[in-house]
């Protein structure tokens, strides 16, 4: 599986087994998600298959944890009181990394800054057999493309973005830490059967059009949701034009319309890429069993969408939301009829979704345009490496020097800016302005926590194009820049290898193997800790229905995981429950006022933080509901968005819909993740309302939940809510959380 796992093997010969039960129980071709999810079912033989209903139980073969959500989700392995882990697994130090001075600096400081919590995770890390890449290793997601993603594989991580992995033909999805437990602790793990959208690509890339600027154009097709419950499954004769690494930027943004995950069948490209990353030996065993890592002809599609690449041409999406579409050549126009800041502040390329060699290559060959004419950056423009051993790379192929002659900085191997991790000096707060990336997300504030910075996503090359120009109004397919000489002239399209004609340089080596037996390591976890906290188990239901319910807040809009739990400079508390939970929606609108953290205590009256007004009535036995508007929780896997609710009291979470994993970390939690049965009914409550959840004692799968609406003048109004819970899902609840429920079982 990984050579740096020598005694955990490929099981195609099971997957292949697998299929085969499942295409002969249903008579029909397979999609190539269909064959990967199928071949790791639990029961092949007796599970009930319908895509969008059903829900599948699943052995998957590996788990991968970024250290923010590492932390809680190992906390609660510790809970669970197994001695060691059940399959392969590993932790990433990526997300605690703050951009601020540069590469060097910036991981010098986190090391000291965050020693109490890498200590944690290295030592627990140790003792439950997990593998522990140390901070500057990279991003997880480029580490697992490097090392552990192949074809055929299935994979959860506990990030949003592991659907990464898609583009080495695997299924890789991102879960809360709840559902990483469920796996490490060897228990099978639910989905709800996915359908499959097809997304045929014909043509071929060519010019300034990139393998991002695919993702961008399906995100403006089928929006922030359009994804949700589904495989987005790419195929077609356009996908050999995409190499490995770029098919892997397609995948990792899927999770910006929601999908479950993205997968590309395999090709030569992923031959190419697993060999030229020391797999050639998964490579041979892949074309062995390339039947199975394909699609089968003839199979049925859900939906859909048809791409000409010759005919794609560059896109930048935003700002505020990765699913507001727009042609490069058509942005500057738009702005300006908007009214959004032309002037680019900071040109910022890297992060998972496009930190590969091929993308600093693309980069660096504007950039050395650009030099060539005597021109650097008019913006900031700051370069975040994948990983170390891109970084290695870079730098001995000389791309890193070229980034920094044009003016750039490189931080250092992690996440950064991408979420929220940094230290942002050139503005104020409130202050307007425009940035350009090549992330993947640009909610509200998500980068800099400004809630009045425009952030576009695009591809590392038109990122790097326009930080030389300055301007939103530049299109480098069609406009000229002005050379040092005061002459004219236009960027040629960039060309770079997909892949060093070298081998890769691994750099320093960042991992560490756990030991045969770990159960003599210590790891500790002080009472008096600011940063990591031991969890307490969350209270069984009553056996009652929930009355009198207080509204702590009806939102208004766009609620994701950001607004929920934000990132940035609470990724320090990702490991203390009770301290995080002081963020809890405080970037959500309250409908009643139009402002960000500020709700009506129902008993003093008096307008404060969403957080402090949730203290209040958990203090004093008051228990509470949210209202939400559609595809609540979207973004971000991180399960704390649900564990802060249910710390502070909070029984139910009632919206039009929600996004995936945010609706399954409710339920892990012990939370009824409700939605209205007829939406409109969202504006027959008021936050002043109090509202009774009736028919939990009878609480069954499709059966709706009746809610009464108690409005202050003493008159009511009932509504129906439904759910998606299965009985495993409604022990959960009756127990109180899903850990709850494991150790019943257990006992």
């Amino acid at each position: 599986m990984s050579h740096f796992e020598p005694h955990d093997y490929i099981h195609y010969e099971l997957l292949e087994k697998n299929i085969n039960i499942v295409r002969k129980r249903l008579n029909r071709p397979l999609t190539l998600s269909e064959k990967i999810v199928y071949g790791h079912l639990d029961d092949p033989i007796n599970q009930e298959i319908e895509r969008g209903t059903t829900y599948l139980r699943l052995r998957p073969d590996r788990v991968a944890m970024q250290d923010a959500t590492a932390q809680m989700a190992m906390l609660q392995f510790i809970s669970s009181g197994l001695p060691k882990v059940a399959v392969p697994s590993t932790i990433h130090c990526d997300h605690l990394i703050e951009a601020q001075l540069g590469g060097d600096k910036d991981l010098r400081r986190a090391k000291d800054i965050n020693q109490e919590v890498y200590n944690f995770l290295a030592t627990a890390g140790a003792k439950y057999g997990v593998g522990f890449w140390k901070p500057g290793s990279g991003i997880i997601h480029q580490i697992i493309l490097e090392n552990y993603s192949y074809p055929g594989v299935l994979l959860i991580g506990t990030d949003s973005h592991t659907p990464n992995g898609g583009g080495l033909g695997g299924i890789c999805i991102g879960v809360g830490g709840a559902d990483a437990v469920d796996v490490m602790a060897g228990i099978p793990w639910e989905l709800k059967c996915p359908k499959v959208i097809g997304v045929k690509l014909t043509g071929s890339l060519s010019g300034w059009s990139s393998p991002k600027d695919v993702i961008l154009k399906v995100a403006g097709i089928l929006t922030v949701k359009g994804g949700t419950g589904a495989i987005v499954e790419y195929h077609g004769p356009g996908v050999d034009s995409i190499s490995c690494t770029g098919m892997a930027t397609i995948c990792n943004m899927g999770a910006e319309i929601g999908a479950t995950t993205s997968v590309f069948p395999y090709n030569h490209r992923m031959k190419k890429y697993l060999s030229k990353t020391g797999r050639t030996d998964i490579a041979k065993l892949a074309e062995e069993f390339k039947d199975h890592l394909v699609p089968d002809p003839g199979c049925h599609y859900d939906q859909v969408i048809e791409i000409n690449l010759n005919e794609l041409k560059p896109h930048i999406n935003g700002p505020f939301t990765p699913d507001l579409a727009h042609p490069v050549a058509d942005i500057g126009a738009v702005a300006e009829k908007k009214g959004w800041p032309l002037d680019i502040r900071v040109g910022l390329i890297g992060s998972c979704t496009n930190s590969s060699y091929e993308d600093m290559g693309r980069s660096a060959a504007v950039a050395k345009q650009a030099l060539t004419h005597g021109l650097k950056c008019k913006s900031q423009f700051t370069i975040t490496p994948g990983s170390e051993q891109i970084r290695a790379t870079i730098e001995r192929d000389g791309y890193a020097q070229i980034l920094r002659d044009v003016g750039g900085i490189v931080l250092a191997n992690a996440c950064g800016p991408c979420i929220g991790q940094w230290d942002r000096k050139d503005i104020k707060k409130g202050e307007k302005n425009t940035i350009v990336t090549s992330y993947n997300r640009n909610f509200t504030g998500r980068n800099d926590a400004n809630p009045e910075t425009h952030a576009f996503v695009t591809s590392p090359e038109i990122v790097t194009a326009l930080a030389i120009a300055g301007t939103l109004k530049f299109n480098p397919e069609t406009d000229f820049l002005t050379g040092k000489d005061g002459k004219k002239f236009k960027l040629e399209a960039p060309d770079a290898d997909e892949l060093p004609r070298a081998e890769f340089d691994p750099g320093q080596d960042t991992y560490q193997h756990p030991p045969k037996d770990g159960s003599s390591q210590r790891v500790d976890v002080s009472p008096t800790s600011q940063r990591l906290q031991l969890l307490e188990p969350f209270d069984k239901w009553d056996g009652r229905d929930l009355e009198d319910l207080q509204i702590l807040i009806k939102v208004k809009g766009k609620c994701t995981t950001d607004h929920i739990s934000a990132a940035g400079p609470w990724l320090k508390f990702r490991g203390h429950l009770d301290n995080i939970s002081n963020n809890l929606l405080i970037g959500a609108i309250n409908i009643e006022n139009g402002k960000a953290n500020s709700v009506r205590n129902a008993v003093t009256q008096e307008f404060g933080p969403v957080p402090d007004t949730a203290r209040y009535y958990k203090k004093n036995g008051i228990k509470w509901v949210v209202i939400g508007d559609e595809n609540y929780g979207e973004g971000s896997s991180r399960e704390h968005a649900a564990l802060e609710p249910r710390h502070l009291g909070g029984r139910a979470i009632i919206t039009k819909s929600f996004a995936r994993i945010h609706e399954t970390n409710l339920k892990k939690q012990g939370l009824l993740p409700l939605t209205f049965a007829d939406p409109a009914d969202y504006n027959k409550i008021h936050p002043v309302d109090k509202l009774t959840i009736q028919g939990l004692k009878e609480f069954a799968p499709g059966k709706p939940l009746k809610c009464i609406i108690k409005h202050p003048n003493g008159n009511q109004e009932s509504i129906l809510l439904n759910h998606t819970f299965n009985e495993t899902q409604i022990e959960w609840f009756r127990a109180g959380s899903a850990l709850n429920r494991m150790k019943e079982l257990q006992k």
